[in-house]
């Protein structure tokens, strides 16, 4: 059996013979190239092709205002390596005043993407829409600095400096 390895960001790898689910069904094994899932109605699906490049928990204002949650966890990929299938023109974006922007379905309402001038080329993937197993667990915590006092995080993920 391979052995996972942390990466130079302190990313947890799970080699490509022992792909953990974390997206679909906890606990599952599995082998794949890519991962796929969809928004909640379904209208807007993506595929990733691995390797995902970070998946990390952000604890931001603003992620945490865009999905009404104590954080995210996002899942990094090149844009090239993300296909987006949105036949009925429904994903809309939403552009934030420094720069960045917010991929949502217009029937839904569900937030899927984020894209941002500072990692220019990445689209960044909401890990919890994946109905398949991602190559990766989440790495670090980021932007802890604006995390929600009423969660705990009782886990040993290092806390990334805000840059």
């Amino acid at each position: 059996m391979s052995e996972s390895t942390i990466t130079a960001k302190g990313q947890t790898t799970v080699p490509a013979d022992i792909r953990l689910a974390i997206g679909g069904a906890a606990g599952t094994l599995q082998q794949s190239s890519q991962a796929q899932g969809s928004c909640l109605c379904g209208a807007i699906a993506f595929t990733l092709r691995f390797p995902s490049k970070w998946v990390v928990h952000c604890h931001c204002s603003r992620c945490q205002r865009a999905h009404g949650s104590a954080f995210v966890t996002w899942v990094g990929a090149d844009t090239e390596q993300v296909q987006i299938d949105d036949a009925e023109k429904l994903l809309a974006w939403y552009q934030e005043p420094s720069g960045s922007s917010r991929g949502f379905c217009r029937r839904c309402g569900s937030p899927l993407f984020f894209r941002s001038p500072r990692e220019a080329g990445e689209t960044h993937i909401a890990a919890a829409l994946f109905t398949q197993a991602l190559d990766r667990l989440p790495g670090s915590h980021v932007h802890y600095d604006t995390h929600v006092v009423w969660v705990s995080v009782a886990e040993t993920l290092p806390v990334e400096p805000d840059l």
